[in-house]
């Protein structure tokens, strides 16, 4: 039985792209090592990330850009991410796992949406990872593009240093139009 995890990451950030990764294990395939990617350090998510991406039967990965975000809301946004990725694996699972409450409209296919699944299912673990290694590497590759953000340092969240690049430079490219920075604001 083929089960695939799916996970997100940039839901909340003002800048940038949502990624997500569905990912299959291999039969025999070492389940135990994978938590949630926020509880990890960035140097143990990316040893993880080569494992995920060397030993599981198929990994996929989607993405969709903060202009497509701005069209048709990040949630929508996540939804054709993950798709996405899941159109990306290598052969369709007998069932989908998905980290959250929502489950995927329009999705042919057996599903299952597992609230905090990220932290209890290790194949969403390791989708979780995944993602997260893919999206922060696309910020610091933005942070040369764009300096002055910060974007090494925050990934695009709403810190305070982020906010005040924005009040400072206005918006990059890369920042997402429909996302209310003054809320951001209030919180510090």
């Amino acid at each position: 039985m083929l089960i695939a995890g799916v996970d997100e990451a940039g839901r909340g950030p003002l800048a940038g792209p949502v990624v997500a990764a569905a990912v299959i294990f291999n039969p025999g395939q070492d389940k135990s090592i994978y938590s949630d990617s926020k509880k990890l350090k960035p140097q143990k998510r990316e040893e993880l990330y080569q494992i995920i991406m060397r030993d599981s039967f198929s990994v996929g990965i989607g993405l969709v850009n903060q202009e497509e975000i701005d069209r048709i809301n990040i949630l929508q946004a996540t939804f054709v991410a993950m798709k996405l990725a899941l159109g990306r694996l290598k052969n369709i699972p007998d069932i989908t796992l998905i980290d959250g409450n929502k489950m995927l409209p329009n999705y042919s296919y057996k599903q299952k949406a597992i609230v905090k699944g990220d932290d209890k299912v290790s194949v969403i673990s390791a989708a979780s990872i995944v993602a997260k290694v893919v999206r922060d590497r696309i910020m610091r590759s933005y942070d040369k593009i764009y300096p002055g953000y910060g974007f090494l340092q925050h990934k695009g969240y709403g810190t305070k240093i982020h906010i005040e690049a924005i009040n400072n430079l206005g918006y990059s490219p890369i920042h997402r139009r429909s996302f209310d920075i003054s809320k951001q604001l209030k919180l510090f």
